[in-house]
């Protein structure tokens, strides 16, 4: 089987330095075997990725958000772990999306991070999940998501 930073490598990814939290909180907390992740906005070239489906973004460009929030919240694992092979499994997924009131793909959406997600870990990466359609995510952002997982 093939270890998940070995997968992140043979996909192309590279794991960055995790941003900073935008408020009063942490980007991660770890409590026995759990570790809650923050939510995370969606950047592009270093920037929030501003924007609302079903308004001035299609659900191809959202699923592309979700993906890149994928990536940031393993940034941040991988910052917090040391390793994001101590993921024993990824246990749930919540996402965002910043959508007109008669938009209904928010759940098309997070598949790019869910699709990443299960990717990258196998089997460990099938999560439970919730898709929600929002009047506004901080920062004007098109996409949120945080995550639990399981750790060794």
């Amino acid at each position: 089987m093939t270890s998940p930073s070995a997968k992140l490598q043979a996909l192309g990814i590279a794991l960055r330095k995790p941003g900073a939290p935008a408020a009063s909180y942490v980007m991660a907390v770890s409590t026995g075997s759990t570790v809650f992740l923050s939510g995370h906005i969606a950047k592009k070239e270093g920037q929030v990725w501003v924007g609302k489906l079903g308004e001035n973004m299609d659900t191809a460009s959202g699923k592309e958000a979700a993906r890149s929030v994928a990536i940031d919240l393993l940034s941040t694992l991988q910052d917090h772990l040391g390793s994001i092979d101590r993921v024993k499994r990824v246990v749930k997924v919540m996402g965002l999306v910043n959508s007109t009131s008669s938009y209904t793909e928010q759940h098309l959406v997070i598949n790019g991070c869910s699709e990443l997600i299960n990717e990258v870990f196998g089997d460990a990466g099938k999560h439970a999940r919730s898709a929600f359609g929002v009047a506004q995510i901080p920062l004007g952002s098109c996409v949120e998501i945080e995550m639990i997982v399981e750790i060794e």
